[in-house]
C-alpha cells in the first residue's frame, strides 16, 4: 500500500508491506514510527517504533498508525557516554519543513517493524 501524508505541510510517500499492513491490522493499539534525522559528527537517518507517543504529536496515517519527524543531535561527538548511543536532544531548526522526508518505507520481518526513509524522490520499493 502506498499513500502521502503531510508532515509540515510537505508531501510524504508512505509505503506499507503486506507484513506491515497485517501486523498493523493485529495491533490493539496504533504504532507510532518517528523519523529520526540525526545531526552530530555524522548524519543517520533512523526509524525509531513505540507503542506511545514518545516525542509529541505525529500525523495519522490510517487508524494504527501515526507517524513523526524529529531532527535530533547529540551535545559531544567520541565515546564519553554509556551505553550504545550518546544522549539525545532536539535539534533546533528553524525551518524544519525544508529537512521534511520525501518517503517512508515499513515493513514487518520476523517479528520486528523495519523502517527506512529518504530526503530524495521516492524509488520503487
Amino acid at each position: 500500500m502506498t499513500t502521502t501524508i503531510k508532515i509540515y505541510n510537505k508531501p510524504v510517500q508512505l509505503q506499507l508491506s503486506s507484513a506491515a499492513q497485517r501486523a498493523l491490522a493485529a495491533r490493539n493499539k496504533p504504532l507510532y514510527a518517528e523519523m529520526e534525522l540525526y545531526f552530530s559528527c555524522l548524519i543517520r537517518l533512523k526509524v525509531r517504533f513505540y507503542d506511545h507517543a514518545e516525542h509529541g504529536n505525529g500525523i495519522t496515517a490510517g487508524d494504527k498508525l501515526v507517524v513523526s519527524f524529529r531532527p535530533v543531535m547529540t551535545r559531544t561527538c567520541g565515546n564519553d557516554y554509556e551505553g550504545d548511543e550518546p544522549p539525545l536532544t532536539d535539534f533546533p531548526i528553524a525551518r524544519k519543513e525544508a529537512f521534511v522526508p520525501k518517503w517512508l518505507r515499513i515493513d514487518f520481518q520476523r517479528g520486528q517493524w523495519i523502517g527506512e526513509f529518504g530526503m530524495s524522490e521516492p524509488q520503487p520499493g
